[in-house]
């Protein structure tokens, strides 16, 4: 023993090895504590990663449902519209057409009509006024030549005014109404489009309601499964297929037409033929085209045989 060490201990101060003891302990306890720093670093690390991870993960999932639902095929469209269009034939009877898909490319009806009768097509939006200007001044005319057998009528409601209702979508709405229509009860078309260009609202407004477009099909003496039109307009049912058939008319081509794309509305063909009419419309304009059109085939005053079901392929 030293006597540093005697000292010490006769003077009640620790030893060299006690301090050297405490000194070893104490970095012993640092070294602890800073290997529990680490470890709650650690986990503060992989608690943050795991967050990220799952955020990650929950915005994957997001982009998957969103592509899905994007890509996901649409449900059928609506019978009787095959060709995007109803077909209207003597007495006012549709052209039976199986249902499609909404965002199928359409296939022409084949309507093997008499060969001296004329095919009429309109492409209409049901907030077009020019669309109204042209029916109520042809109306009455093309109603005289279904009823007879002389021709046939396809209507094709497209929605291309669809932003101009303030925002309630009237256009969308209307033709999706037609559609409906065109599912439940096809032979009262006519009459249905009649009236809804009888009651018109002016582009610009908020158009008609849903609940007061049902009123109006309801008052068409010839409606039947109004039940069924109500919650097909309500679910709107068809408005896939009328964003659809609106993309297809736009885009084109137009089968068996002179035209290759609908480029506003209303767009008439007769056998195929554009009608490029002069405003405000005329009857007599009109009857002319549709002879011309019809060539030597068929005169205005003719009386065909009736329209008969397509065969089916």
């Amino acid at each position: 023993m030293t006597d540093s060490d005697s000292d010490d201990q006769q003077n009640g101060a620790p030893s060299g090895s006690s301090r050297g003891q405490r000194r070893a302990a104490a970095r012993a306890k640092a070294q602890a504590a800073r290997q529990r720093q680490k470890a709650r670093a650690r986990r503060g690390r992989w608690a943050i990663q795991g967050a990220l991870g799952l955020v990650i993960i929950a915005v994957i999932v997001g982009i998957v449902l969103v592509v899905t639902q994007s890509v996901r095929p649409e449900g059928p469209g609506p019978a009787n519209m095959a060709g995007d269009g109803i077909t209207i034939g003597r007495d006012f009877k549709a052209v039976p057409a199986d249902a499609q898909s909404a965002s199928a490319a359409p296939s022409p009806t084949t309507t093997a009509a008499a060969a001296d009768t004329v095919k009429i097509s309109v492409y209409l939006d049901y907030l077009c006024p020019i669309c109204g200007s042209f029916g109520a001044t042809n109306n009455e005319y093309i109603k005289g030549l279904v009823e007879s057998g002389a021709a046939t009528v396809d209507y094709h409601p497209i929605a291309i005014l669809t932003n101009q209702s303030l925002g309630t979508k009237y256009s969308q709405r209307a033709a999706n109404a037609a559609a409906c229509v065109a599912t439940y009860s096809p032979d009262a078309f006519f009459d249905f489009n009649t009236a809804m260009f009888a009651k018109q609202p002016k582009e610009g407004t908020a158009g008609l309601t849903d609940a007061a477009i049902l009123t109006l099909i309801k008052g068409v003496p010839k409606i039947t499964q109004t039940d069924s039109i109500a919650r097909c307009i309500s679910d709107k049912t068809y408005v896939p297929w009328v964003v659809s058939a609106t993309q297809r008319a736009l885009d084109g081509p137009i089968a068996g037409s002179s035209i290759g794309k609908v480029q506003g509305t209303p767009t008439v063909l007769v056998n195929g033929q554009e009608y490029k009419a002069t405003t405000p419309f005329t009857t007599a304009e009109f009857s002319n085209f549709v002879v011309t059109a019809a060539g030597n085939s068929y005169s205005d005053t003719a009386t065909s045989s009736a329209t008969p079901t397509p065969t089916k392929k």
